[in-house]
């Protein structure tokens, strides 16, 4: 799904909200060699499964303990220029995506890109507690400073709705 919004170029991205690593694997073989990526998520034992991922397809992968939505545990990420920022099922947790992508932004290089992966057309619950319809994500990435949306895939969930991958560079 996220072959069209990742640049397949070499670069350091920030996946937040990673979990065990679906997604960051996926970024990896996207970026190619010689790429860094920073796995951040607040479930230390979620982290703990990047074991595996030290290293995939010769991309450095760097697991690290934080809160994207506080930016606690970051400095290491926010120290860093970024290519690129992952939010794959990620967002649909914070209450306020706009403010969190205004913290971000400024981390990454100019014509840096933010992709984010979120369900459409799905009713809040316990799983996913504030859902970002595609309608929506104009108004959020605009709030942050991010060019208009480009959604490059969907398909249906199979857990309700569909899930869309978009993506939205820095105005530089």
């Amino acid at each position: 799904m996220l072959s069209r919004a990742v640049p397949r170029h070499p670069g350091v991205w920030a996946d937040f909200g990673a979990g065990t690593g679906t997604f960051t694997g996926a970024l990896a073989r996207l970026i190619g060699p010689e790429s860094t990526i920073y796995a951040v998520d607040r479930n230390r034992d979620a982290i703990r499964s990047f074991e595996r991922f030290a290293q995939v397809d010769g991309v450095r992968v760097i697991p690290i303990v934080g809160d994207f939505t506080r930016l606690a545990g970051l400095s290491g990420v926010v120290s860093q220029s970024l290519d690129g920022m992952l939010f794959a099922n990620a967002m649909h947790y914070v209450p306020d995506p706009d403010v969190v992508l205004s913290r971000l932004v400024p981390f990454l290089r100019p014509g840096g890109r933010v992709v984010i992966v979120e369900y459409d057309r799905r009713a809040a619950n316990r799983w996913v507690p504030y859902p970002i319809e595609s309608a929506r994500l104009r108004e959020i990435a605009a709030a942050a400073g991010l060019s208009a949306p480009s959604i490059t895939a969907t398909r249906p969930s199979n857990f309700g709705g569909n899930l869309y991958v978009a993506y939205s560079g820095v105005i530089v």
